[in-house]
């Protein structure tokens, strides 16, 4: 089987994530995205949280399965039995960091493999931290992200604005 991992924190997930997504899983037997935990990143939603959102937007995508990880990428390949690491490139500055991680995984994995998808122009721009950041200021998302997410994201931000007001 052709299995393919498409990793990240998806904090929350874009419609540029969902593009990927898409296109990637037309390529692959399955496609699994892997919601990372990072610890170098404060999320605003859980994994769990972003898992559920993940397996909303894409339940009509019968070949892509959502599965929460921690730890590296290549152990997290082993898990699943992948060989194929998928990340959308959005700019130059995108891929001389994928191309040091793609380096890096290959490296500790020689049998894994990493493809890039150019991101598709409409949403080359586009970050999760940009779509948190324009939330944050109560602005519409909507653009940007799913209507399910862009209702969750602001369900977040009034949480977290009512939790600052009681301190």
């Amino acid at each position: 089987m052709n299995r393919a991992v498409y990793p990240g924190s998806f904090d929350p997930v874009t419609f540029g994530h969902l593009d990927i997504i898409k296109r990637a899983a037309r390529r692959v037997d399955e496609l699994i995205v892997g919601v990372l935990n990072n610890n170098a990143k404060i999320p605003l939603f859980s994994v769990e949280e972003r898992v559920k959102m993940l397996e909303e937007v894409t339940k009509d995508i019968e070949n892509v399965k959502i599965v929460p990880f921690y730890g590296l990428l290549v152990d997290f390949l082993e898990d699943v039995d992948a060989g194929m690491i998928v990340r959308g490139l959005r700019a130059i500055t995108d891929f001389e960091y994928e191309l040091q991680m793609a380096q890096t995984n290959h490296r500790m994995n020689p049998e894994i493999e990493t493809i890039f998808l150019s991101t598709n122009v409409e949403y080359s721009y586009l970050s999760s931290s940009m779509v948190k950041e324009i939330a944050e200021f109560k602005r519409d998302v909507s653009p940007f992200v799913p209507e399910m997410v862009a209702g969750r994201l602001k369900e977040k931000i009034i949480k977290k604005e009512s939790a600052r007001n009681e301190q």
